[in-house]
């Protein structure tokens, strides 16, 4: 009997399906609650081509009361303590906040933790393994100081059915992730200048123990989602609101105070007086908080720019400008304090001018100076003329780590499959 011959594979077919040849079709992206570290995630996501393809789950601390003074000891002892406090005194309807010297209920939909499940390393790992066969490996990716023991324990529990990214330096036993992402100056309590700034018995708790190796992901900055296709949807949004405003439009992103950035009053002062000095060379001026801002801060702005019919201010009401402002800003003033701010508006090839860099210290310092280098930012002094440009590489770090994890699980024999 004459065998049958089958006719020839495609070229390129590797004689297995994509999703036993090391397919990833799938995220899962492990925030903390704070949108500084859960759009470093959303970004890189979408820069892989996932971005609708991945679920998101949550590691949340408790909040409010004697809460907001254990957010330094690991996330399972505080949860401990919580449920302790909560044994012995009795559990609250509401979960409260301290802001403007009132407590206010502080909802879900606040929050943002409405319908996000709570991340459970165990659940995840198992589902992991569970659908390797029929769906391919699972891509993890978290951010933030409170998702690491999350993501390692997925990483150990599942090794062979897991690609784990963790953004922000753990600081220590980098091994525990397949890769790590992070800004250059994560590392600057390294170097010598950094070394004599610290006590020696802090060195080891401030310090990374680890050097970058082969699998640490270095950035300038922050990762984020203002990616070019998503600053085309914003122009498109924001178009009849931000388009016809008379021009150059100044877009001024203020902070707040952080333990290396510390300012208050007199940062606002020295700041409002600088734009009213450039106000007569800008068609518009919109300024926006985060909600870091002081309240004393922000009603120090409105008082003097309220009647200003040059001037608006976002009072957190409807939806938030910020990415409207990115697609149609001419320039921007940022307070130093925010990695992820400077990130996003340097991303965009625009002028950045920098507000109270000078009262910034350790790493924020560093980090501007790396910003200075590449000629992205200048500081504001009052004295520029908004209308004229200047221009510089824009920071692609997002772009940048994508194409780097790309080649980290090439070397696995695994791709992401588009």
């Amino acid at each position: 009997m004459r065998p049958i011959r089958l006719p020839e594979p495609p070229s390129g077919f590797s004689g297995v399906p994509d999703i036993l040849d090391g397919a990833i079709r799938r995220a899962l992206v492990i925030g903390n609650g704070f949108a500084g570290a859960e759009n470093q995630c959303i970004g890189l996501v979408r820069s892989l081509g996932l971005a609708d393809r991945h679920s998101f789950q949550r590691v949340t601390r408790p909040r409010g009361g004697i809460n907001e003074w254990l957010h330094w000891i690991p996330i399972s002892l505080h949860k401990k303590i919580n449920y302790v406090v909560k044994s012995v005194w009795g559990d609250s309807r509401f979960r409260t906040t301290v802001e403007s010297n009132k407590v206010m209920p502080l909802s879900a939909e606040k929050s943002g933790l409405l319908n996000v499940l709570e991340a459970d390393p165990k659940q995840i790992a198992v589902m992991a393994r569970e659908s390797f066969e029929k769906e391919g490996p699972l891509l993890v990716i978290a951010s933030g100081r409170d998702t690491i023991p999350v993501a390692s324990t997925i990483r150990k529990l599942a090794p062979e059915n897991v690609f784990v990214i963790q953004i922000q330096h753990p600081r220590s036993r980098l091994d525990r992730f397949d890769l790590v992402i992070t800004p250059r100056h994560d590392y600057y309590p390294q170097t010598a200048q950094a070394q004599e700034q610290i006590p020696w018995f802090l060195q080891r708790w401030i310090t990374p123990r680890d050097h970058p190796d082969s699998h640490v992901i270095l950035t300038v900055g922050a990762l984020h989602h203002a990616d070019s296709a998503a600053l085309r949807s914003a122009a498109f949004t924001w178009h009849d609101e931000l388009a016809y405003l008379p021009k150059p439009l100044l877009v001024v992103n203020i902070g707040g105070p952080t333990s290396n950035c510390p300012y208050g009053a007199d940062l606002a002062k020295e700041l409002i007086a600088k734009l009213q000095d450039v106000l007569w060379s800008c068609g518009s001026l919109r300024i926006s908080f985060s909600r870091r801002t002081p309240l004393n801060v922000s009603e120090m702005f409105l008082s003097v720019f309220r009647a200003n019919s040059k001037v608006h201010i976002w009072d957190g009401e409807g939806s938030n400008p910020h990415m409207g402002h990115l697609a149609w800003a001419d320039a921007f003033v940022v307070t130093a304090d925010s990695v992820s701010m400077l990130s996003e508006v340097c991303s965009t090839g625009k002028p950045v001018y920098i507000a109270g860099a000078e009262r910034c210290r350790w790493k924020f310092a560093d980090f501007r100076n790396s910003l200075q280098e590449r000629g992205a930012v200048r500081a504001f002094t009052g004295k520029e003329d908004i209308s004229e440009t200047w221009s510089y590489p824009p920071l692609n770090d997002t772009a940048e780590s994508a194409a780097q994890v790309h080649e980290a699980l090439a070397k696995r024999g695994w791709r992401i499959c588009t």
